[in-house]
């Protein structure tokens, strides 16, 4: 995922990681030894004694399961566009690390038309950028499963084409499914010896599997948006030290044969950096902090943010090109 939030809008226009989010491990590791002794203390006369009871271990089983869950809204696309994707989270929500298989459909009930498969159909966001580039690495069944610790996470994309003379308006469905290769079903099926440490393997909550839907809305117009960012540091370099600076440069390009209307670009200032006044541009030209004539503003609130208000774009517009620059803290 990209540190900075893009939005671009019609109208209201790691490969493994782990860090908090809703979809939370469950309880203690699994392996764990949990060990317990007693005593009981007494007095013979006047002499203190201790007796002790033996020691009683149990290793903690391997719970097996995971929660798949959509990044990504509903993808705006044009009839016959290649290489639309979707982006998906995959947790491991179990007590221990497990492997997982990756499944997508795109023939799904109660939408209009069926996306088509790419081939690969299925890649790892290797660069955490959310969208497809270069450096994903697409996903071979049996041969890169992701092998996941209790609560880290992979990020997949789903790749599918469009077909062409599908109509404005309508939606096509693509699900990514996922299960704990150990082995799903019931809630409560053991396997035996499969766990961490030869542990019982117990089915969790969710099945050991997960699965969940994204969709394609055609509109007569799809807007793109690539982004760019160079350094330069105090000294003269271009290294990420507090005190450099980044400029961030997107280049949004619309394609289709309607126009986008209302079209507003959004970027909210990333973490650990703050704004440098006077940045913002627009096709090279200044625009202002303020709100005012211009198409350009930062506000504070609720989130520092950047805006530029794009207007009404077609395939004919071109290129729109934004960019403003941050220092990092």
């Amino acid at each position: 995922m990209r540190a900075a939030r893009l939005l671009v809008a019609v109208g209201l226009v790691s490969l493994f990681g782990t860090r908090a989010h809703e979809a939370r491990a469950v309880g203690v590791p699994a392996g764990t030894s949990i060990d317990n002794t007693a005593q009981v203390t007494y007095t013979v006369g006047s002499v203190s004694a201790t007796a002790t009871s033996n020691t009683s271990s149990v290793t903690v089983a391997e719970i097996l399961d995971v929660v798949v869950t959509l990044q990504t809204p509903s993808v705006p696309v044009i009839a016959g566009a290649t290489g639309q994707e979707m982006l998906f989270r995959v947790t491991n929500t179990g007590n221990g690390p497990e492997a997982f298989r990756l499944q997508m459909s795109s023939v799904i009930g109660g939408d209009q038309f069926d996306p088509a498969a790419a081939a690969p159909s299925i890649y790892f966001d290797a660069d955490a950028s959310g969208d497809l580039s270069p450096g994903d690495v697409p996903y071979v069944a049996g041969s890169n499963d992701p092998v996941l610790n209790a609560d880290a996470f992979v990020t997949v994309l789903v790749v599918n084409d469009i077909p062409a003379g599908v109509g404005d308006g309508n939606r096509g469905f693509s699900r990514l499914t996922v299960d704990a290769r150990t082995g799903s079903g019931a809630a409560g099926i053991s396997y035996a010896g499969q766990g961490v440490g030869g542990t019982d393997a117990v089915v969790g909550s969710t099945g050991a599997d997960g699965d969940a839907t994204g969709e394609y809305l055609v509109a007569g117009v799809a807007l793109a948006v690539v982004q760019t960012q160079a350094v330069s540091d105090q000294f003269g370099g271009t290294r990420p030290v507090p005190g450099a600076t980044i400029t961030y440069t997107f280049v949004v390009n619309a394609t289709g044969s309607t126009s986008a209307a209302a079209s507003v670009f959004a970027n909210d200032i990333p973490a650990y950096t703050r704004y440098v006044p006077g940045t913002l541009r627009l096709n090279s030209a200044a625009l202002s902090d303020a709100i005012d004539a211009d198409a350009g503003s930062f506000s504070t609130t609720p989130n520092a943010r950047v805006s530029v208000q794009l207007g009404t774009l077609t395939q004919a517009s071109g290129s729109q090109t934004v960019q403003f620059a941050v220092i990092i803290n």
